[in-house]
């Protein structure tokens, strides 16, 4: 397999830099980071990011990069299909995606160039951060990074939410070595296209609200103010900065109406989907427009009566991968139990319609040219079919997908082999779709961010951007 570190020009650039400028003219890392920001071009072509994270592995076989010439036994019964883009296919599964292709840029050589970020737990937390687990100094989101280097947008909003963040992996969301502040917010709410849900902790209670909420406000305002000494008031002014924060969300009107999906109207919850994923997609597309910054969708179908023993509906398919209903439970709680089969509506059926929606939402609202779209999972899935008629996790080659924020639509980036079992061209990680993310925002990478006991850290300076969506 190639590695990753010598597989694009981006490495000769920085080998040079090391090697060369910085042998002759002792070149820190932090002078060689700023050399590199300075030498990209398409910085700042984002001012948001929505980053699907579609959890538990999802084979990339039967997705974006079919292979028509595979072992008939462990071939994707769904076929390839062609897009509107020459030359580039995706597999039937996606056949509503296929129609906005030109304006995608699908990587399929994405792998793990280390061992130990091959389980749900620790592929999440290196997919979220772009950092491997097995790092020394625990990193935080990418989503916490941002919101540490360029603030929010919007007040009365959460700079970093995460939709719903309510199965297990999202309990792998890290604040790392930055404070506790800096957390992400999750919406919560099993099925957000039920009428009756309400985002969590963000509306004030209704024996909160109006007058007795105000009234709390004023008292609380009364009471610092009591504090005469100067060094009292610095130590308290951190802490009403939160409560500032606090009362904008629960009295802002804007709060309440960006996480109202009934304010939207029929044709656009139709065209995302009726269900659950097509409405956490909808609403990221909502808070996009109203002004959060880094947006994270992690969609987990939940257990309804039209989907009996679907109580796991990710795309973890060890067993029974190509059934049209429920996996049952092959194995008695070893691999496959509570899922669907790939092809059912509630797994890529759903997921097929709602991502081609936003796109073509965000699109047609003027939103897509400065929003960065990322479509990712932690990994993908074995080449081979197991004796449970499934396929189980694989870092050696995996697909992810960019749309908007000046990336070039209409590609294939990298490429796998002939079974897509190993990345055999312009091999990539996830610390280089990390620092994609922060070159498309124009974040430098040469300034550090520091530890409680102020110790300066790097970032996203282990990976180089993806030199194609630029």
């Amino acid at each position: 397999m190639q590695n990753s570190t010598s597989a694009h020009p981006h490495h000769t650039r920085r080998h040079l830099l090391r090697t060369g400028t910085a042998g002759v003219l002792g070149m820190s890392l932090p002078q060689i980071l700023a050399t590199e920001s300075h030498l990209a071009t398409a910085s700042a072509a984002a001012k948001r990011v929505i980053v699907i994270y579609e959890q538990g592995g999802l084979s990339h076989l039967d997705t974006w990069d079919p292979k028509p010439e595979a072992v008939l036994e462990h071939r994707s019964p769904f076929a390839p299909i062609s897009t509107t883009v020459p030359g580039m296919q995706f597999t039937s599964l996606l056949s509503r995606t296929a129609k906005i292709a030109h304006k995608l840029a699908v990587v399929r050589s994405m792998h793990h160039n280390k061992a130990g970020a091959d389980a749900h737990p620790n592929g999440t937390q290196y997919a979220l951060s772009g950092a491997h687990p097995s790092n020394a100094v625990e990193m935080p989101d990418m989503g916490c990074v941002v919101t540490k280097l360029l603030g929010r947008t919007n007040p009365s909003l959460p700079p970093y939410v995460m939709i719903p963040g309510n199965h297990e992996q999202a309990a792998e969301t890290r604040t790392g070595f930055l404070p506790r502040a800096l957390s992400v917010f999750k919406t919560g709410g099993q099925d957000l296209s039920d009428p009756k849900w309400e985002v969590a902790d963000l509306l004030a209670r209704s024996d909160n609200q109006g007058s007795r909420l105000s009234g709390r406000h004023q008292l609380l305002s009364s009471l610092d103010h009591r504090f005469s000494n100067e060094a009292d008031r610095a130590s308290l002014h951190g802490m009403d900065q939160f409560y500032e924060q606090a009362f904008n969300s629960l009295t802002s009107r804007e709060v309440s109406a960006a996480f109202d999906l009934d304010q939207e109207p029929e044709p656009t919850r139709e065209q995302y989907g009726r269900g659950h994923r097509g409405s956490c997609y909808l609403l990221g597309r909502r808070l996009l427009e109203a002004g959060v910054r880094f947006v994270t969708v992690d969609v987990r179908w939940p257990l309804t009566p039209e989907t009996p023993g679907g109580f796991n509906l990710n795309w973890d398919h060890h067993d029974l991968i190509y059934t049209s209903a429920s996996c049952g439970t092959v194995r008695d709680k070893a691999g496959g139990e509570g899922r669907y089969g790939i092809g059912h509506w509630v797994m890529m059926g759903s997921t097929d319609q709602a991502f081609a929606a936003l796109v073509t939402d965000l699109d047609e609202r003027g939103l897509l040219d400065e929003t960065l779209v990322c479509f990712v999972t932690e990994f993908g899935r074995t080449p081979r079919l197991n004796k449970f008629a499934g396929r189980d996790h694989w870092t050696n080659a995996y697909s992810i997908a960019f749309a908007g924020a000046g990336v070039p639509g209409g590609q294939v980036i990298g490429e796998s082999d002939r079974d897509g079992g190993y990345v055999i061209s312009q091999a990539y990680t996830p610390e280089d779709y990390a620092t994609t993310i922060y070159e498309k925002l124009g974040i430098d990478r040469s300034k550090p961010l520091y530890t409680s006991a102020n110790r300066p850290v790097y970032f996203g300076h282990l990976g180089h951007p993806i030199k194609e969506l630029f």
